[in-house]
């Protein structure tokens, strides 16, 4: 990411980021003053800081994309979004407390596009104790997606669907014996969850070996020497790009040669530049298209606002336009009247949603088959390979 994009990002983010861009147009503003729309307010915590900080950055860029494309465009009559982002730099305890303030203060409608599975889980909660949806969290475990959470919808497909897609492919190459090596976090462990129930769905039996480390601190070596001392044909990762990056560098450095697949919460571009050219072979799952798929309506959609803007195409910052969409067409077809109640049952009914040649379905439970997941590598010249 380019310094110019960082510092544009990072103030904004500070200031907190409006929907319709940086100040709404003479249009909307005399539509607002007229009593002409409803504003509703997106409440998003989002780490703009800290350790997640460049899929934060992107995620959110995409999503204040969308929601000011929809407002210049007039996409919902009578209807405006207002979109306030608070950073909360990766930390569950202040996503916490964003959510009070953005439902307090901020008197946001609902909560939106948090990111982090502990921050995720916050929200959750919050939204369910103040009677609003979260919508479209961002890597939230699969906890999120049964029965007791009624107020959450997600526009991601399941954990446990990546994992069944990343081990099946493992075991479609003859790679039997995997281990799984993650962030000793709420994401490492829902990541760990989802992989044991694949490996018992496809009948692979148990992983060969378990790690989940601390993100800080001096037993990472120890883990992964005990990981492969199990010879694994294969490695799963579901880490941030830093803890990815560096178990991927020791093993190789050990000696290891077998693959690595990491889940799609890494972030390829802050992967790569943490990798760089070592970032040849390794497999991750991607869960919305590839940013540079033009023929693809939505994408083509998203690069014709990313050329409006300063920013650059990313897998984070088109699943961010997608999230934003999917909230302002199910705003649209609530109607400008809509309570909690009524919008919670119009999500709920959005279940074979065409978001342009990209499929949503936002009561997926568990397993959605329908759903693409993409499974890429990424060549030591940076190059996206299927």
């Amino acid at each position: 990411m380019d310094q110019s994009r960082r510092h544009w990002l990072g103030a904004a983010g500070a200031a907190l980021l409006w929907g319709g861009g940086l100040g709404a147009s003479h249009a909307q503003t005399a539509r607002a003053a007229a009593g002409a729309a409803r504003t509703v307010v997106l409440g998003q915590s989002v780490p703009l800081t800290g350790a997640a900080s460049e899929i934060g950055l992107a995620f959110a860029a995409g999503c204040r994309l969308c929601t000011t494309q929809f407002n210049e465009s007039n996409a919902a009559p009578g209807i405006q979004l207002k979109l306030v982002q608070l950073d909360d730099g990766y930390d569950a305890a202040r996503a916490a407390a964003n959510a009070r303030t953005l439902l307090g203060a901020q008197k946001a409608d609902l909560l939106f596009g948090f990111v982090g599975t502990a921050s995720s889980d916050a929200g959750a909660a919050i939204a369910q104790d103040q009677g609003t949806v979260l919508f479209a969290p961002f890597a939230a475990s699969d906890g999120l997606r049964g029965p007791a959470h009624t107020n959450v919808f997600h526009v991601r497909p399941s954990m446990a669907d990546e994992a069944l897609k990343i081990v099946r492919q493992c075991a479609t190459v003859g790679q039997t014996r995997i281990a799984l090596v993650g962030d000793d976090d709420a994401m490492g462990r829902a990541g760990l969850a989802a992989v044991e129930q694949a490996m018992t769905e496809l009948k692979l039996g148990p992983l060969v070996a378990t790690a989940l480390v601390p993100a800080a601190g001096d037993k990472l070596d120890t883990a992964l020497a005990a990981v492969q001392r199990q010879s694994p044909q294969a490695i799963v990762l579901v880490s941030l790009s830093g803890t990815t990056a560096n178990v991927i560098r020791k093993l190789r450095k050990s000696g290891y040669a077998g693959n690595f697949t990491a889940f799609s919460i890494v972030g390829i571009d802050p992967l790569y530049a943490a990798l760089g050219k070592d970032i040849g072979g390794i497999v991750i799952s991607q869960v919305v298209p590839s940013p540079r798929s033009s023929a693809i309506p939505i994408v083509k959609e998203y690069l014709g606002a990313v050329d409006n803007s300063d920013q650059t195409a990313s897998y984070e910052g088109l699943e961010g336009f997608i999230a934003a969409k999917a909230v302002g067409e199910a705003v649209r077809r609530a109607g400008r009247g809509f309570t909690p109640a009524t919008l919670q049952r119009v999500m709920a009914g959005m279940t074979d949603y065409d978001v342009g040649g990209f499929r949503m379905n936002l009561r997926p439970g568990l397993h959605d088959p329908a759903r693409t997941i993409d499974l890429i590598s990424i060549s030591a010249d940076g190059r996206v390979l299927r």
